[in-house]
Order: C-alpha cells, then structure tokens, then sequence
C-alpha cells in the first residue's frame, strides 16, 4: 500500500453470501460491521442475488451480493477483520463450501496483487462463479473502466448465469 493509498484508502470488492436462516439479515449485518470498522467505509452495493449452492450442492438456496468499501487498511488486515465479522455472526467452517450464516471474500483490493499463505488477491476463483461477477458487474458498472470491462468480459464467457437470479433490486 503506497503512502497515499494509506492516507486516503483504497477501493476493495468484497463478496458476501448467506444461506442459513435469515439471509438478508446476515448479509445487512455483515454491511453494518463492516461499515463500523476504523479504516473501512462501504461505499456501494449491488442487488442481492439468489443462487443454487456450488460444490457442495445438499444445502439450501444462497443469496449473494457485492459490495465496494474505502479502506485504508492493509490487505491481509482487511481480511482478519472480515474473519472476525464471520465468526462473530456464527460462520462455521465444518463442510468445504457448506451451508453459512455469512461468507466475505475479498475479491479485489485496490489495483494490488499478492499472494500470501492467507489471501490471493484477485480472488483466485472469481472468475468461475457467475454468483460473484453479476453482482460484481453491477457494482463496477458506473465506473466503465478497465475493470469493469475485463470483469464484463469474464462474466460473458461464463456459463450458468442463469442461475443467478434476482431476489432484491439495489436501493
């Protein structure tokens, strides 16, 4: 992170996904803890989106969404700060890609790359789930810059778009 990165924060994309209980209720309160933490602002969100599960496929219905948050902090910080939120919202980790009360994935942090024992950064597999680029897409859209048309041009040669189904227009 450079020194005016630091000074006036960066712009990050964080994935979020809930399919256990109240779903809207998680993904609002992961917003709002997030939104409460020093050094990160949500700044945007995409409409929510309900998706059939992915790998482990014997769970309910996901709803997914997007959101782009300030941040001035570090990236594996921004990350540990995102577990901490998991948790504290009840995530258990018992069955690779299982049922959640919230799952946050840091997708993209700022125009940095880095892999670490802990975080990839872009995300390694956004590129694979449509449940991530459409609302992804949606978020980037009034940019119309480079990221946006990269991220537009994933999500074109991706199949199973269909699946993602609108269940909450942004407000």
């Amino acid at each position: 992170m450079t020194a005016e990165e630091r000074e006036q924060g960066l712009i990050a994309y964080v994935a979020l996904g809930s399919n256990i209980d109240d779903r809207e209720r998680f993904l609002q309160e992961a917003i709002a803890e997030l939104n409460q933490e020093a050094g990160i602002t949500v700044t945007a969100l995409s409409s929510i989106y309900e998706t059939e599960p992915v790998g482990y496929v014997d769970q309910s219905a996901f709803l997914n969404m997007v959101i782009q948050v300030r941040t001035v902090l570090p990236a594996e910080e921004l990350l540990f700060t995102m577990l901490a939120i998991e948790n504290r919202l009840g995530r258990k980790r018992d069955v690779r890609w299982g049922p959640r009360t919230i799952d946050l994935d840091l997708l993209i942090y700022g125009e940095h790359q880095l892999t670490t024992p802990d975080l990839i950064i872009p995300h390694p597999r956004m590129h694979e789930r449509a449940f991530v680029l459409v609302p992804l897409t949606e978020v980037l859209y009034n940019r119309q810059d480079a990221a946006f048309e990269f991220i537009s041009a994933q999500l074109e040669k991706l199949e199973g778009k269909e699946g993602v189904m609108l269940w909450k227009k942004a407000q």
